[in-house]
Parts: structure tokens; C-alpha cells; sequence
């Protein structure tokens, strides 16, 4: 019996010992790189197991085909390419990462009554907020915005069997730069979850996604800026806290020109062809899929603050924060989605 107890004694000490070694060997993995014009950062919890090695090649491809498919920046990329496509009603084939893409932007058209319009390219670039980036910045001439306006609408822009494209205007252009980071956000996500990877957070350009949980058993956090002018690495205002979100921010502090004593935002309204006035300094979106938080925060920027909030408390799992300027002093009104605040981390 005392023999038995014994050999019970040592499984017991062997099995704590094994489960205390795996544990000591899981840590959280850093990898960092560059894409779509920006940064990224992942961090994923991993074992002895892995190999790390062969996951940061398939990120980087992968990363590599998003950027290829939808980066302003590249004169041969398929956005580039569809961009200089100038035949009316005629089909453009395009792939399987563009064609995901497009019905998401036609979805945040469709919901946020064309707030969010991907065709807005050619005011964004009147007004020196394009890939091109202008020395010198200076309001455009108003027939000049009446002229762009012709062809800003993403009515003007059709999809075909989800493999085509066309242009009902051939001077439409579309630009996807406050959707692309967030879709390759949580194709990264879906790379890692087919890895068998259960733990991690990705953020690219600021759009970030949450799987799973720490080390330590508690939910990843990620920050929100007090939207002060050139606050890239400003003062962190709130902290969140993200167990299988996303969350996206925009705001009009980031990207600005100022001429006569007043501010103008990278952030274009489409139905005006100009930047957005007192509008909200900041949207924060926290949704399922990184792709429509992204959106949404732009979205919810040429919206306002009513229309916004309105807009978010009827949609189905996605909250928002809204951060409001002050006009006549430097202090913000904060204003929260039904839900927001169960995600402040304390």
C-alpha cells in the first residue's frame, strides 16, 4: 500500500512539473514589420512547438498580397491599375482580396448613407490628402470641388459576379485607405487562428484585433489618443479592454492644414468634396471584424455626433466613443455607444 501511494506520490509531482515546464515555456512573441505604407506590431502567445520563423514568412506574404492588391502607393497594385482603367461599362476582373474588400465598402456606404464613400479619391486628392503629399497647402478653387463632385459616388461604381468591377463614370477612382489596413487586420488574424494559434493581437497603422487572452489569463488592451494636433504618440486617454474584437480610430488631428486662421482635416466629407467641420475630434469603433471598425470610424467622422451615435446603437455589436473639441478651449466632451463602457479597462 505504502508502495502504491508512493508511485501515485511521484505521477502526481512528474504531471505538475510537466504542465509548470509547458507554462514556463509559453511567453509572448513580438513581431514586427512594415506594410501598406505604415507599421505593424503582432504579439502572440506561443509554445516550444512553434516555428516562429515560418510564421513571420506567412504573415509577410500575406501582408505582401494585401498590399499588392489595394496599396495606393504602388503604381502597378490592382487599386492603382483599376484607378487608370478609363472605359465606361466595361468589366475589370479583379481578385478574391479586392472583391472581399468592395462589398464591404459597399455595405458602410449603403449603412452610413454614403458618409463613407471609397470614391472620394479625387477630392482627397484636390485638397493635398492624397499618396502625393503637397508642400504647400492651400484650399482648392470651389470650381474646382464642384468639379470633382461630377464623379465622387460610389453609385458611380458597380461589382459584377463578385469578379468584376465597373465604372458607370470612367473618371471614378476609389481609394480604400480607411478599409485596407483593417481587412489586412483581420486576415492576419485568420492566418494565426489557421496556424493554431488561440492568443494574440495584431495592429497595423493603428487598426487593431484581439484574440483570445494573455498569458496571464486577462484580455489584451489597447489605447485611445487624446486627439490633440500631431498626437501620434500623444497621451493615452482611455484604455480598452478586447477579447475577440476589433477596434478602430479615427480623428482630424492627426492629418491637417491650417490657412486663415482655420483647420482643415485629412477626413473629406463626400457629399461636399471638403473636410469636415465640427466634427467629431476622434471616433473609436469596436466591432467583430477590424475592416468594418475601420470604416465605421471614418463613417462616424463625417457623420457627427448624433447621427453617429444614432447610427451605432441600432447596429448589432459595435460601439463607439466619440470625442468632441471644444470651440472656444482646449477640453473635449466624450460621448459612448450603448455598450462602450463595459470595454474601459479599469
Amino acid at each position: 500500500m505504502l508502495y502504491r501511494k508512493e508511485i501515485i506520490k511521484k505521477i502526481f509531482i512528474a504531471a505538475a512539473f510537466f504542465l509548470f515546464f509547458i507554462g514556463c515555456g509559453q511567453k509572448e512573441y513580438d513581431i514586427f514589420g512594415k506594410t501598406m505604407g505604415t507599421s505593424y506590431h503582432i504579439r502572440v502567445a506561443v509554445g516550444f512547438f512553434v516555428n516562429k520563423n515560418r510564421i513571420e514568412l506567412k504573415i509577410n506574404k500575406r501582408l505582401a498580397e494585401i498590399e499588392a492588391s489595394m496599396s495606393a502607393f504602388s503604381e502597378t497594385s490592382e487599386l492603382s491599375r483599376f484607378n487608370a482603367f478609363n472605359k465606361e461599362n466595361e468589366l475589370f476582373e479583379i481578385s478574391k482580396d479586392f472583391s472581399k474588400v468592395m462589398k464591404t465598402a459597399f455595405f458602410l456606404y449603403k449603412i452610413t448613407n454614403g458618409a463613407w464613400d471609397g470614391s472620394v479619391k479625387p477630392a482627397v486628392d484636390l485638397w493635398g490628402f492624397g499618396a502625393k503629399i503637397k508642400k504647400d497647402y492651400q484650399p482648392p478653387d470651389k470650381k474646382d470641388i464642384k468639379r470633382v463632385a461630377e464623379y465622387v459616388g460610389f453609385d458611380k461604381i458597380a461589382i459584377k459576379n463578385s469578379k468584376y468591377l465597373i465604372k458607370k463614370d470612367k473618371r471614378a477612382t476609389i481609394d480604400l485607405g480607411s478599409i485596407a489596413k483593417g481587412y489586412a487586420v483581420d486576415e492576419i488574424c485568420n492566418l494565426l487562428i489557421k496556424e493554431k494559434l488561440k492568443n494574440f493581437i495584431v495592429e497595423i497603422g493603428g487598426e487593431v484585433k484581439a484574440n483570445g487572452l494573455k498569458i496571464n489569463g486577462k484580455r489584451w488592451k489597447a489605447g485611445i489618443n487624446l486627439p490633440e494636433k500631431n498626437a501620434f504618440d500623444g497621451k493615452i486617454y482611455k484604455r480598452v479592454k478586447l477579447f475577440n474584437k476589433a477596434m478602430a480610430v479615427s480623428g482630424d488631428y492627426r492629418f491637417f492644414f491650417e490657412k486663415n486662421n482655420r483647420v482643415f482635416s485629412h477626413i473629406i466629407d463626400p457629399r461636399t468634396c471638403a473636410p469636415v467641420k465640427d466634427n467629431p475630434a476622434s471616433v473609436a469603433i469596436i466591432a467583430a471584424d477590424c475592416v468594418i471598425a475601420d470604416g465605421l470610424a471614418t463613417g462616424l467622422t463625417v457623420l457627427g455626433r448624433k447621427k453617429g451615435l444614432d447610427l451605432i446603437n441600432r447596429t448589432e455589436e459595435v460601439e463607439c466613443q466619440i470625442i468632441m473639441r471644444n470651440k472656444n478651449n482646449n477640453k473635449f466632451s466624450v460621448y459612448y455607444s450603448n455598450g462602450f463602457k463595459d470595454y474601459i479597462a479599469e
